[in-house]
């Protein structure tokens, strides 16, 4: 049998009553989630069993992150092949040489061709793969403008930010309380570089994990019954020189990098 075709499929077979006890808001909303594989048909506890066995065959199963970026890398590669690359280059902060786009990630060399294949030192995962590939395609060459903002303010990012600072700043917070050379690591490993205080901060620096999209790092010491804060601010271009998926995916994967790294030295963010 083969999967729902759309949401609408789904739909049909529902009773539109809305009521909520799948805890979504509208029968359509679940409707959207089963045909994207995000929830299954037997959450609707309207549905009755000969519905569900009829249709369980038609259902798509969620796809794990992996086979997700796997998927998402394959559908840029596609992209790139009509990417002029020789005149992305300068737009992303690169160089274009022997057919292949170069650029620098956390100041290593990595490159291109028109086939959307890469090479580099770096390890080339699909997280990386995606991020750069998207990045590639979606940067529009906008100047840095020096100005230092909070995924918030970046368009699209009001709706991620909840998730963000569980995901990226709370954990990097927690290992800087913890391990002391949190900074000079991401400075060795990462070609981060100490700036001036900003936000009367303590301690703050700068990553420049893609050529057009820096990252500041600010992180104030407990003191004076006040807790330790950190926060992870991105230049006000960073909406233009990639979508908010691209800038939140940099920043989440830098946190689970260190994290892997931080573990081998015995600090565990809790």
């Amino acid at each position: 049998m083969s999967e729902f075709a759309n949401a609408m499929e789904v739909f049909k077979i529902l009773d539109k009553s809305n009521c909520r006890k799948c805890n979504e808001q509208t029968c359509l909303a679940f409707a959207s989630k089963v045909f994207l594989g995000e929830k299954s048909l037997d959450q609707c506890p309207v549905l009755s069993q000969k519905v569900l066995e009829q249709y369980q065959g038609k259902q798509k199963k969620k796809m794990t992150n992996e086979e997700y970026r796997s998927t998402l890398v394959a559908d840029l590669k596609t992209q790139i092949n009509s990417c002029d690359l020789e005149k992305a280059a300068k737009r992303v902060g690169g160089s274009f040489s022997k057919g292949k786009l170069m650029i620098r990630i956390f100041g290593k060399q990595f490159f291109i061709d028109s086939q959307g294949n890469m090479f580099s030192d770096i390890h080339i995962n699909p997280w990386i793969a995606s991020t750069v590939l998207g990045y590639v395609l979606h940067c529009k060459g906008v100047s840095l403008t020096g100005k230092w903002v909070p995924l918030r303010e970046i368009e699209g990012g009001r709706e991620k930010n909840p998730l963000f600072v569980q995901r990226s700043e709370k954990p990097l917070k927690q290992i800087a309380d913890k391990y002391p050379h949190l900074f000079e690591d991401l400075i060795v490993l990462f070609n981060g570089k100490t700036v001036e205080n900003y936000y009367a901060s303590d301690i703050s620096l700068v990553l420049y994990p893609l050529p057009k999209l820096p990252i500041l790092i600010c992180y104030w010491k407990a003191e004076d019954g006040m807790e330790s804060d950190l926060h992870i601010f991105f230049d006000s271009s960073a909406g233009m020189n990639a979508n908010v998926d691209i800038v939140y995916g940099i920043a989440t994967g830098i946190v689970v990098m260190f994290e892997k790294i931080s573990m081998k030295h015995g600090v565990v963010a809790s």
